[in-house]
């Protein structure tokens, strides 16, 4: 008989771990509210929650909005959360990947500034498609702004162009 009591208990939650889940779930609940609509409609959400979660850019209040996050955490206990999780989650690896895409680039054009032609050689063999004259007059430019201490316009042309030449690559990757 004890031993089917113990059982019980071990398949019961703690009362610390309930309130972990709903914690979590009101979390949840909030970082859905911040999210645009048309991403919502991806989640397949019941009609009650999209409407909580649209009525909650109305509680500015603190005390409010944590009631309103209660509440949302109270709709999101009948959700299939891994649907909700798995979206979020390429929500965030593609917000991640665009970062380091971004900052790849940018480490790109200082180095080209900075070394020149050795790292346009080593650019291109990255991008062959670089059109080689442009982007090195471009550099040329950007290396005498800076010399002037003027404006980095010409640096902010380089990125432009390092972007446009690494979405065509994405692009014929993808």
């Amino acid at each position: 008989m004890t031993d089917t009591t113990d059982l019980e208990l071990n398949e019961e939650k703690s009362k610390s771990q309930i309130k972990r889940d709903m914690l979590a779930l009101q979390d949840l609940g909030a970082r859905l509210a911040e999210l645009k609509p048309d991403i919502l409609q991806q989640m397949q959400l019941s009609d009650e929650l999209l409407k909580a979660l649209a009525e909650s850019k109305k509680h500015t209040k603190h005390i409010a909005r944590k009631r309103h996050n209660q509440f949302l955490g109270k709709l999101l206990r009948g959700q299939d959360l891994t649907t909700i999780h798995s979206v979020l989650d390429l929500m965030d690896s593609s917000s991640r990947q665009h970062n380091d895409r971004f900052h790849a680039l940018e480490r790109w054009r200082e180095r080209l500034i900075v070394e020149g032609d050795e790292a346009l050689q080593a650019f291109m063999q990255a991008y062959p498609e670089t059109d080689s004259q442009h982007l090195r007059g471009l550099i040329r430019q950007a290396q005498q702004e800076r010399a002037q201490e003027k404006p980095p316009t010409t640096a902010r042309k380089i990125f432009r162009y390092l972007r446009e030449l690494d979405d065509a690559k994405m692009f014929e990757q993808g």
